[in-house]
């Protein structure tokens, strides 16, 4: 499951808005689905901007009659679903994150935690599905059942991809093994609303103060 996480730094890296194709946007710290996102596909890779929410190519109606829940995709089985099976052949992209959220809890008192990179890379790679619809450029995010770090907060997790596995999904590698090593921390954050928007929601409430 992902429906909500955080907009990469790329401040400073490889992949900075200056090397990019697209123009610069403040980081958001709660994007939502149906929002536009930042992308890398084809080799060498290539940064653009799609809708966070695949709508398929073969849609006739307009976009407030795409019903289906499309902003994440199974990847044990969006190879067989018609609304990724071409894009799993042809679509294949990367999504860049600086963490993203689960809630645990009761339904009238669910607690958000943000889970972020364990390892040397601050920015999470998510693998992603991307759709052209009509001259818009849709995009989802592919999960798969949670590993040892994030188990306790909910059985899915978004594929989170190492260099090696960026690779090997791009190169159209169909195992569903893939992200299941991901290295991950967490920690509860501050209860925020939809519309939030802020740093402040991805450090710990006990930080210590300046």
């Amino acid at each position: 499951m992902c429906g909500r996480f955080v907009d990469p730094n790329l401040r400073g890296t490889e992949d900075e808005f200056s090397d990019l194709r697209v123009n610069p946007f403040p980081r958001r710290f709660n994007v939502k689905p149906t929002q536009e996102i930042l992308l890398f596909a084809k080799s060498p890779l290539q940064g653009m901007m799609a809708r966070w929410w695949l709508i398929p190519s073969w849609h006739k109606g307009e976009i407030k009659d795409w019903k289906a829940t499309t902003f994440n995709a199974r990847i044990e089985d969006a190879a067989q679903k018609p609304s990724f099976r071409a894009v799993w052949k042809h679509g294949r992209c990367l999504i860049p994150a600086g963490g993203y959220f689960e809630w645990t809890g009761e339904k009238a008192a669910k607690r958000p935690h943000f889970i972020a990179s364990a390892g040397n890379e601050e920015t999470l790679w998510f693998a992603g599905l991307a759709s052209r619809w009509r001259e818009m450029l849709t995009c989802t995010i592919l999960t798969r059942p949670a590993n040892a770090a994030v188990v306790s907060l909910h059985p899915r997790m978004p594929v989170v991809l190492n260099a090696d596995e960026r690779d090997a999904w791009l190169g159209g590698s169909d195992d569903p093994a893939l992200g299941a090593e991901s290295l991950l921390r967490h920690h509860p954050v501050a209860r925020f609303g939809i519309e939030d928007d802020g740093p402040e929601l991805i450090e710990p409430e006990d930080r210590p103060a300046n």
